[in-house]
């Protein structure tokens, strides 16, 4: 029994006893917060902090200022309305020229090739040629870039270098929504051919919705019959949807290209009873992915179910039955509603899930089935592109946060997490 100040007992005891009782109750107090130090530094440093730090990278810009620092402040000084003066024009040539910066210069062009295709090339090679010009750079530094390559006399170029000279850019967040800064530094659509990035997004997300809804379909029906099943059944049905968990992701996954491709057991099935005349073509498409994610969170979907439903009381449908509703309208109105919670839980564990996925639709998919994950991991390992990749990991995040945010006000956060019942 908890006592209190306002207990009739707390008045009974003497002050000394009070004070020895709240030092008690201080020092069990700080016992269980300390308790929990460790794990919240293990939160902090090994999950929330790179989280930070990966998604710090959509916003950086250090590669023209570490590859071509001279010319990156000289630029702060230029309005961008006419072609810089020779000033600026000779610090490009010195950090053109400067052997030092080789590795830091590189970079730099790889970041300016994002914005204008070409522009490395431009890069490396006016560094290569310029070493031998070093007299008619002194005489006038303008007049021989542009000789050396006529694209240092073009705006766009220039324009380029002065967004890219920037400490902080928003050019991988726009670039992720198929959005650039043009010259006059509106905010404006890519190129069509440059647009993938939103089509991509939605294209995970509505696989995810899908396989969401087709696991909630499959799910609720399973965790209600292992209400009701009596305790065999129930450990035989909670084992066959635990034994995924047994084999690897990839096994699980590899396991469905055996059984769906052409000289597969489906396949092998449908022609042997003459449904189809030739194999169809089950993977490496968008009904593969379906399947084999299904098939993968489907246990994520059918286990919230289970836990609210188990805490459902029975006599609840028999007392909706006894006041005379029929089976459907005592299901709609009463049942239905109490397993909101393991719908809602269910719901946004399997959604979150499927929408980074990235190993399943990379082997079971097609050209046209890859999801956001599989472009995640393309710019982080691929083309090194870490702002492109943080950029993509960002509007994922914030899409998740606010499927969670919509979720929590229809259903409760506190539901959500089990707080509040």
């Amino acid at each position: 029994m908890t006592v209190t100040s306002e207990h009739p007992a707390w008045s009974a005891i003497s002050t000394g006893q009070k004070q020895e009782f709240r030092r008690d109750v201080r020092r069990k107090r700080l016992v269980s917060h300390l308790l929990v130090v460790p794990l919240l530094l293990f939160i902090a440093v090994l999950f929330i902090g790179p989280i930070l730090v990966m998604l710090s990278r959509s916003v950086e810009n250090p590669e023209l200022r570490a590859g071509l620092p001279v010319l990156a402040q000289s630029l702060e000084d230029w309005p961008g309305e006419a072609l810089p003066d020779a000033k600026i024009f000779r610090a490009l040539a010195n950090d053109l020229s400067n052997a030092d910066l080789r590795p830091e210069r590189a970079a730099a062009a790889r970041r300016l090739n994002y914005e204008v295709p070409g522009y490395r090339t431009l890069i490396m090679g006016s560094a290569r040629k310029i070493g031998r010009m070093q007299d008619e750079i002194a005489a006038d530094p303008k007049a021989t870039l542009i000789g050396l390559d006529p694209r240092w006399g073009e705006m766009p170029y220039w324009h380029a270098l002065r967004r890219a000279a920037s400490p902080v850019t928003a050019y991988y967040l726009l670039a992720a929504l198929d959005l650039k800064v043009d010259d006059s530094g509106s905010v404006v659509r890519t190129e069509p051919e440059q647009r993938i990035f939103v089509d991509i997004l939605l294209r995970s997300l509505w696989v995810s919705v899908v396989v969401t809804t087709v696991c909630l379909l499959i799910a609720f029906p399973v965790a209600n019959f292992m209400v009701v099943a009596g305790p065999r059944m129930r450990v035989v049905v909670l084992l066959s949807i635990l034994l995924p968990f047994w084999t690897s992701l990839l096994v699980r996954t590899s396991a469905w290209i055996v059984v769906l491709q052409r000289e597969g057991l489906i396949n092998d099935i449908l022609t042997g009873l003459s449904l189809v005349s030739d194999p169809l073509e089950l993977i490496f498409n968008r009904f593969g992915v379906y399947v084999a994610m299904v098939h993968i969170l489907l246990p994520f979907m059918v286990l919230p179910l289970y836990s609210v439903m188990q805490g459902i009381p029975p006599s609840y449908m028999r007392a909706a039955a006894s006041l005379g509703a029929r089976p459907v309208q005592a299901f709609w109105r009463v049942y239905l509603p109490m397993t909101l919670p393991g719908i809602g839980a269910g719901c946004l564990l399997t959604f979150i899930l499927a929408v980074g996925y990235y190993i399943t639709p990379a082997l079971v998919g097609g050209a046209q089935d890859q999801m956001i994950g599989y472009f995640i991991a393309f710019f982080t390992d691929t083309r090194l592109n870490w702002g492109m990749a943080s950029a993509l990991s960002f509007i994922l995040l914030s899409c998740i946060l606010a499927l969670y945010i919509g979720l929590g006000r229809y259903v409760g956060i506190g539901r959500l997490v089990g707080i509040d019942k």
